[in-house]
This record gives C-alpha cells, structure tokens and sequence, in this order.
C-alpha cells in the first residue's frame, strides 16, 4: 500500500480486467460510485481509445491508478503503453484480486463487476506501481521460453518415434519424417540458445550477474538465464526471504492458535519457472557443489524424504545465488562452509 503521502496524489482508480481479444475497464473515485464499466478490443486502436477516454476524465496521467491482473501474457502490452502514457499501473496476482472480491462477499462474477472490484482495490489497497522491465527481459525471456517449448516437442517425437520402431514393420517414410523433424528441433535449438548467449552479452550488467551465478557449481546457464528473467537481475525482492517466498521455497505453516493443522510445507504458489530451475539445479548441486552436497546428505541422514531435502537444497542454492549477485562475488564454498 502507498505511503499517506503518496495516497492523495490519486484521484482517478482504474480496473482493468483483461481477456484474449478484449479488456472490460472500469473507473471508480473516492466518494463515488464505481463507473458503468466499456469494453475496449485488445489492439493498438483498442488502447488508443483508452487513452483518450482517460484523458477526458479531468484527471492528468499521474493523478490515475489503474489495476490489473497478470492474466497470462495479455496484459503486458496494454500495461506498458499505459506507463509510456505517463499513467501508475499496478499489476497484481489474480490471487489477490480473488480474496479481495471475497473479502467484499461479491459472490457474482463477471467481466464488469471484475472491473469494479479492480478498481475499488486500486483505491483502498494502492498496490505499488509497475515499471516495465528493460529490453534485456524480452530478448531472452522468449527465447527461453521458446527453448522449452522445443525441448517439450522434441521429447514428444523422440516417444512416438521409440514407440513407431516397436512394431515388426516400420514405414520407411514415417520414420524419415519423424527423424527430419528431430533434426529440425535440433538445429532450432542450437540457434535460439546461440541467440539467448548473444543477447545476455549485450548488457553488461545481466551478463556479470549470469557469470557470478554459474560460478556456483550445480547452476549452469539455463538456470542462471531463468533466473535473470524471472527476478529481473535479483531486482524483483528486495530481502532473500522475499526472494524464496516468490520462488514458492519458503515453508508455510499451518496453525490457528494452538491448533496446528499440518507440517509447513512449500505450497504452489510463486513463481514456478523459478521454482523449477532450481529444484532442477539440485540434482546436479547435491553431487558437486560441497555446501550443497553436506546440506543435502545431512537432511537424509536424519530421515527426511527426498522431495523435502531437494526443496531444502533449492532454498540453500537460491540463498547463495543472492549472495554473490548482490555481493558480486563468485562462489566461494570455504566461505559458504565456513
């Protein structure tokens, strides 16, 4: 929430819900009733006219918060030439957006009452405005995304080719087929992980906080790349705890009073990508990188389960990812030891 000081420079909230093809917004002051909520396409002429519409309200760009939710990639474009256009935009979980509406007990649902609710939340909670990441972010994190999803499809050839190759008779061109399509992905493959090196060298920042990462034995350069992406540059949390609460690596109990109602456990929630590079990561860390190594045996040795010491080991790793970005240091595993 804004600090008192920033809470008087609003005097317009905005509620944005956003969809595939369009985004149904709504306005909302203080002492007033929310708006009548306009459904605008989501295109370039569709944000155009959005732009306009605020800008007869009477309210200069600065004094209009506007809220939306990270719905998939959909909101990105529209957030960004809001911000261009001088307006504060807040981008939020739709988790929070749910439990506010339940908070409110809204128990109809749909793209205008969305709206509204987005907009009453602009005005009472003021979550902290967006910047839109740096160029940087978007030549990689496609790229990586793009490096994933051939990764998924080259798995899925790899099968049905294992699968064609069970029968007594094979088809010589079915199988030719499926064997160009896998050295397809594999030549696409070796392009885009050439681009993403090539990109990364283009900032010097990102590039020496990817060297200082994969100093740590165990992170290679997939999970320093996703790690950039995914916190821009460790920039994203502002204390390591936050950092492994975005991760989804920090346990959570479960208690009410006295009662305590099951183990703390990592849930599902945070970044999942995040979470994934560096559970990954441990598989490779807990047999070279030697912190990691006696973190990891010393959990088992005392009986716990594997799922539980690897997601420990993950933590451990993301703790020491922190600590020589922030302190732009290699890796050191005497200090770390120590």
């Amino acid at each position: 929430m804004q600090t008192d000081q920033t809470v008087l420079t609003y005097t317009l909230f905005v509620g944005v819900d956003i969809a595939a093809q369009t985004a149904m917004v709504a306005t909302q002051r203080p002492g007033a009733k929310a708006s009548r909520s306009l459904t605008i396409e989501q295109t370039p002429e569709g944000y155009s006219s959005l732009l306009r519409q605020l800008q007869t309200t009477g309210s200069v760009p600065g004094q209009v918060l506007v809220v939306m939710e990270a719905t998939g990639s959909y909101w990105i474009s529209l957030a960004t030439r809001l911000v261009h256009a001088g307006f504060a935009v807040s981008v939020i979980n739709p988790a929070q957006a749910h439990h506010f509406a339940k908070a409110l007990l809204k128990r109809a649902k749909t793209d205008a009452i969305d709206a509204q609710t987005l907009a009453q939340l602009a005005m009472i909670l003021q979550p902290e405005p967006w910047t839109p990441p740096p160029q940087i972010y978007y030549a990689l994190q496609q790229r990586l995304a793009q490096r994933d999803d051939l990764l998924n499809l080259r798995q899925q050839v790899r099968n049905q080719l294992h699968a064609l190759v069970q029968h007594p008779e094979v088809i010589a061109e079915v199988r030719a087929r499926m064997e160009s399509v896998l050295a397809t992905f594999a030549s696409q493959l070796t392009e885009v992980e050439s681009e993403i090196t090539t990109a990364l060298s283009h900032d010097s920042a990102w590039a020496a906080a990817a060297t200082r990462l994969q100093s740590i034995k165990g992170v290679g350069w997939v999970t320093a790349a996703w790690t950039l992406v995914t916190t821009l540059n460790l920039t994203s949390c502002d204390t390591v705890d936050a950092l492994t609460a975005y991760a989804g690596l920090a346990p959570m109990p479960r208690q009410s009073g006295s009662s305590v109602w099951h183990r703390p456990s990592i849930g599902h929630t945070g970044n999942g990508r995040l979470r994934t590079a560096f559970y990954m990561a441990t598989l490779s860390a807990a047999q070279h990188n030697p912190v990691i190594k006696a973190f990891y045996t010393r959990l088992r040795e005392v009986g716990k389960p594997e799922k539980v010491a690897r997601c420990a080991a993950a933590r451990k790793l993301l703790h020491i990812a922190w600590a020589v970005v922030k302190k732009d240091q290699p890796f050191d595993p005497n200090y770390a030891l120590g």
